[in-house]
């Protein structure tokens, strides 16, 4: 890998600054997302470590996109142009006891943060299955846990910071600019580039994980709401090759909020003796502990543990979210797909995630079920299968992951997402000139 410093390369950022070194990195080889599937466009990648680097990257470049920690699986984060990381920009900034909140660089990844709240007494309400995934990433996508009563993650902001593309900050919170927040939050990076958040606590709790096997899909026809319900996050895996659910993880808390599941059958389910991967023949080595053993909220709300490499590592994922009330009608659309889905896929996931108010959340204003598939990595084949999928779903009004994989149309999209033309209006006063599109943006939201 070959590195340049440079010292002299921003001209003075403001009033009485002196010119700003920083570094940039031009990778040998091509520069790819976690997955290994999406090669950027570019090798220019810059790391800032402060505010005044990156206003004085912002106002030097014409076009750029943010990049977090690559775990997107299409090309949302992608330049023709120029990368900014937000790698070294995981800082805690501070921590308010009394309006129980905390103030952190965008780049920080969860499983960074969640131990630091820990040791403060604090929580946060919900991780997804991956702590490797930063905070700024995660909620400009909508990214996920699970819980019939836990919003995405993007709903437990209460503040932002962005800096526009004219390299000004502006500070937004859910209190003070309610509209403006909904429609800034889940953004898809087209603001700018987000350099603080501020994120609503809880006291820590503890928790406990078990895992049950074979859960008859007759089952979950007739108690569906009960089964997603019987935990504070509950989440079931099936490869659709049996009539059946191949494992249902119910994590319960132990602050009596809720009723933890503790017996030997689950609905005809049948509880595991061992921990277990979601991927059956996968070594359960880098999973959260199981098996009902106690521990803190952040080890064991995520699938998989900080500093192991979570899932298969070699994948392709997309994800769909259809309304809770027709879950089940559109998980047996899934299902009459079986022998098309199976031969491609290592393990579908289904999540549920309440309703918010955020503009291009993929549950605005609906709680929803989220229908997810891990392809292993051939995209010709699943590129084929996406649109048999979209399809089937498509009575449902099914939305997909903004950081995952789908072939719906600018149109399709537009149907689902009511307030799009209000949130291409916010993006012209942010960016009038398109410093942060990019061909993704421009081709799923101004369809051009």
């Amino acid at each position: 890998m070959k590195r340049r410093t440079f010292s002299k390369l921003s001209s003075t950022v403001t009033a009485g600054s002196a010119i700003l070194p920083f570094t940039e990195w031009f990778p040998a080889d091509p520069l790819k997302n976690w997955a290994g599937n999406i090669e950027y466009s570019t090798n220019k990648v810059v790391y800032p470590k402060t505010t005044e680097e990156i206003q004085a990257l912002v106002k030097k470049n014409a076009r750029l996109k943010v990049l977090g920690t690559r775990h997107c699986f299409n090309r949302i984060a992608d330049s023709e142009h120029y990368l900014l990381s937000t790698k070294e920009l995981n800082k805690v900034i501070s921590l308010d006891t009394q309006a129980r909140t905390v103030t952190v660089e965008g780049g920080i990844k969860y499983g960074e943060l969640a131990p630091y709240l820990q040791q403060k007494g604090y929580a946060l309400h919900n991780l997804a299955s991956l702590p490797h995934i930063s905070v700024a990433g995660s909620i400009i996508t909508a990214t996920h846990g699970s819980g019939v009563k836990n919003g995405n993650l993007a709903t437990a902001v209460v503040g932002l910071e962005i800096m526009d593309a004219a390299g000004k900050l502006h500070a937004i919170t859910k209190e003070k600019n309610p509209d403006l927040f909904n429609g800034a939050v889940v953004n898809l990076g087209a603001l700018g580039l987000i350099t603080q958040v501020t994120l609503a606590l809880e006291p820590a709790f503890t928790m406990q994980q078990r895992v049950y096997e074979r859960l008859p899909m007759a089952q979950l026809k007739a108690n569906f709401e009960q089964i997603v319900s019987a935990g504070y996050s509950v989440s079931l895996f099936t490869d659709w090759v049996n009539d059946s659910i191949n494992e249902v993880w119910v994590k319960s808390r132990l602050d009596g909020t809720d009723s933890a599941t503790n017996n030997s059958e689950f609905y005809g389910a049948v509880a595991a003796t061992k921990n277990l991967h979601p991927i059956v023949e996968v070594s359960a080595e880098n999973c959260t502990e199981q098996l009902g053993v106690p521990g803190p909220w952040y080890d064991r709300l995520p699938h998989f543990k900080m500093g192991f490499t979570p899932s298969t590592g070699v994948e392709l994922q997309s994800e769909y979210f259809v309304p809770m009330n027709q879950a089940v009608e559109a998980i047996q659309a899934i299902a009459r797909l079986n022998k098309q889905i199976s031969p491609h896929l290592f393990i579908s996931e289904i999540r549920t995630i309440a309703a918010d108010n955020l503009w291009l959340s993929p549950c605005y204003q609906r709680p929803s079920v989220a229908l997810h598939f891990t392809w292993k990595q051939d995209w010709p084949a699943v590129s084929k299968l996406l649109p048999i999928i979209e399809k089937e779903l498509a009575p449902f009004n099914a939305r997909p992951h903004w950081g995952k994989l789908f072939t719906m149309t600018p149109q399709a999209l537009a149907a689902q997402y009511e307030k799009l033309p209000e949130f291409k209006k916010l993006v012209a006063q942010y960016d009038p000139q398109g410093k942060f599109r990019n061909q993704f943006l421009n081709s799923t939201i101004f369809g051009s």
